[in-house]
């Protein structure tokens, strides 16, 4: 199966409004309500794979108030949440849907479950309201909800995506597709994009914008963005393009992790991963004269394409920071393409940034990723203008292979094969942390 340049940014690329864990989560339960004719709930039965239960479990909720955890997204979902509005799901939650979901929370309504042994994106979700009982599955895309039921019925509806476009099996069908393609193949996608497309990656620059001037202007979560701004003020660190990405950046996540109601653009399933695959270049491209919009444009897109290719070795969610991995070899190629190198430039910038950042692990969504992503943009920078210079790393060096599609393939053996255990550890640290702090 082949596909276009128009259906990787249709399946890889969506605005998300909040982390897309907790957001898958309250999606599911949304979902699962739509089919209930009573307004309310006896019960909310959560079952996530570990993956989604790491990155869900500390990340700030969008919404009135401090909210915060896997299960008050399902019941923010429930009370409140629109299905119709995919990854934008809580958009209409207001006060009085917040002070339902916390009521529910304190009368022990919403049990979350952790699947230890479950691998890949899984999110079922099971209501009851009185004798009705509904549920949801949601299946390898944060909003590929694969079923609906009432009363273990099966039910037709539009939400189900593959009952409408085969959303079931589209993406491994993608990914396939994607991991036979050569980074020449690659790029020459970027030559596919019509007015519509452009309009849609234009979008994304100018919704992640949003985040990033939220972030600078109030110093939410860590405030990373908006310190390292300061210290460009006082003189104590030089502003040039690598800053610049730096900051934009990390202001967003800044945004983005502590909550800010405002979507973002996201990539290959994750919201971070849209910032970072797509504010560096924003970055870089005011220090370009003369630069066309297109071409800007142009750089996205083949960041989000370069993105989703390391993803379909890496898989969804793994112990590897994909904003570093992925979104970062996405961002480094699109900003080799617009200071104008060549494929030789960007598999040269892609195998700098890999060597460079693929020990980075993810623990979970949470404001600290606001620092994980000011590193990724920056060595986005970096890896770029050494590729450009003539500074490549050895095919002889570690992990690095003799392509660049060599070295993603081993980032993505390295995620799937050589850390598994260390996902494990990582979420048993979490754990017991989590039963230490109550």
């Amino acid at each position: 199966m082949r596909f276009t340049v128009k259906d990787v940014l249709t399946i890889q690329v969506a605005p998300a409004l909040g982390c897309t864990e907790p957001v898958a989560i309250a999606l599911g339960a949304a979902a699962a309500m739509s089919l209930l004719p009573s307004g309310d709930f006896d019960h909310i039965e959560v079952m996530v794979d570990p993956n989604v239960y790491k990155n869900g479990l500390a990340v700030s909720i969008p919404g009135p108030g401090d909210l915060v955890g896997l299960d008050m997204a399902a019941a923010l979902g429930a009370a409140g949440g629109d299905p119709a509005l995919s990854l934008e799901v809580l958009q209409p939650v207001d006060e009085s849907h917040v002070a339902r979901a916390k009521a529910a929370l304190a009368d022990k309504k919403v049990t979350v479950t952790l699947l230890r042994d479950r691998q890949g994106l899984l999110i079922k979700t099971r209501i009851t309201a009185g004798p009705r009982t509904a549920e949801s599955v949601i299946e390898g895309l944060h909003d590929n909800i694969v079923s609906l039921t009432l009363d273990d019925e099966p039910v037709s509806s539009p939400l189900v995506r593959a009952a409408v476009d085969g959303g079931e099996s589209s993406l491994p069908a993608m990914e396939q597709w994607l991991k036979s393609l050569s980074l020449n193949e690659l790029i020459g996608l970027t030559d596919q994009l019509d007015e519509d497309d452009f309009a849609f990656l234009k979008e994304g620059v100018d919704v992640n914008m949003r985040l990033a001037e939220q972030g600078l202007t109030y110093g939410l979560g860590l405030g990373v963005g908006k310190t390292l701004e300061r210290l460009a003020r006082q003189g104590l660190i030089k502003k040039d393009m690598m800053l610049d990405a730096r900051i934009l950046t990390s202001a967003a996540a800044d945004a983005r992790m502590s909550g800010a109601p405002l979507p973002a653009m996201s990539s290959a399933g994750s919201g971070n991963h849209g910032l970072t695959a797509i504010l560096p270049i924003r970055a870089v491209s005011d220090y370009v004269e003369g630069v066309d919009e297109r071409e800007v444009l142009k750089a996205v897109a083949l960041s989000h394409i370069v993105t989703a290719f390391v993803k379909a070795h890496t898989g969804r969610l793994s112990a590897i920071c994909g904003c570093s991995v992925a979104a970062g070899a996405g961002a480094t190629a699109g900003i080799t393409f617009l200071l104008g190198g060549d494929a030789t430039h960007i598999a040269g910038a892609i195998k700098n940034l890999l060597e460079d950042l693929a020990g980075i692990i993810c623990d979970g969504a949470k404001e600290g990723c606001a620092l994980k992503l000011a590193t990724a943009a920056g060595t986005a920078v970096q890896a770029a203008l050494f590729a450009l210079q003539g500074v490549n790393v050895h095919h002889t060096d570690g992990i690095i292979g003799q392509s660049s599609e060599d070295t993603m393939r081993n980032v993505g053996t390295l995620a799937m094969d050589g850390m598994i255990q260390t996902d494990k550890t990582i979420l048993e640290i979490m754990l017991q942390k989590q039963f230490t702090d109550v």
